[in-house]
Formats: C-alpha cells, sequence, structure tokens
C-alpha cells in the first residue's frame, strides 16, 4: 500500500488530513459540561428518591441529605429541575413528618400502630 492510497482512505473515512475526527459530539459543547450536568441530573434523582424513601423510614437522615442534594443540584442548573424541586419538597415533607410525629409521641421513634 502507498502513502497515496493511505491517505486517500483516511481521507474517505474522515479521518484523514483536513478533516475533524467525528466523535459524536455537538460542536461548541464541551466535554466538562455535560459530564457536570449529567451528575446535577443524577443528584437531582436522587434527591427525589430519597426524599420520598424518607417519609417511610430515618426521615431524621434522609430528609436533610434529599435537601442539600437538590440545592446543589438546582445550583449546578439541572435538567431535571422538576425533580430536583420534588425532592426539595420532599425534603422538607421528611423533616415536617418528623416534626409533627415526635410532638405526638414525645420520642425520635414512631411506628405505624398507634
Amino acid at each position: 500500500m502507498t502513502l497515496t492510497t493511505a491517505l486517500t482512505r483516511r481521507t474517505r473515512n474522515g479521518t484523514g488530513a483536513g478533516t475533524a475526527p467525528q466523535t459524536g459530539r455537538k460542536p461548541g459543547v464541551r466535554e466538562d459540561s455535560r459530564e457536570a450536568s449529567r451528575e446535577a441530573d443524577g443528584l437531582a434523582v436522587a434527591s427525589f428518591v430519597l426524599g420520598l424513601l424518607g417519609l417511610l423510614v430515618m426521615n431524621i437522615l434522609l430528609g436533610p441529605v434529599a435537601i442539600v442534594m437538590a440545592v446543589i443540584a438546582l445550583a449546578r442548573s439541572t435538567a431535571r429541575r422538576g425533580r430536583a424541586l420534588l425532592g426539595l419538597a420532599l425534603g422538607i415533607a421528611d423533616l415536617v413528618v418528623l416534626a409533627v410525629l415526635v410532638t405526638e409521641n414525645g420520642t425520635v421513634s414512631w411506628n405505624f400502630g398507634g
């Protein structure tokens, strides 16, 4: 194979001289911003799940964690803004449920039985 044949093949594939390699990325979008957005989306989903789970168990721990994760996700401009807001609301609801149950029972522990 000669040098010109190799260059011709590389040019046809889009990886030769004068053309940029095809990476599937959008022009102008940096890889760092994608990772930050993806991480913020993960935080939004995690805050929603932890807030929802905190309504049933360990709301003294999961409520504040859901609130913090939601605030961080919102600060990082998540694409899942609604989910982050739900996680924030559920985290606050966890603490409200805990406060109501503690004032009724007088202890931090509670049960469904009555």
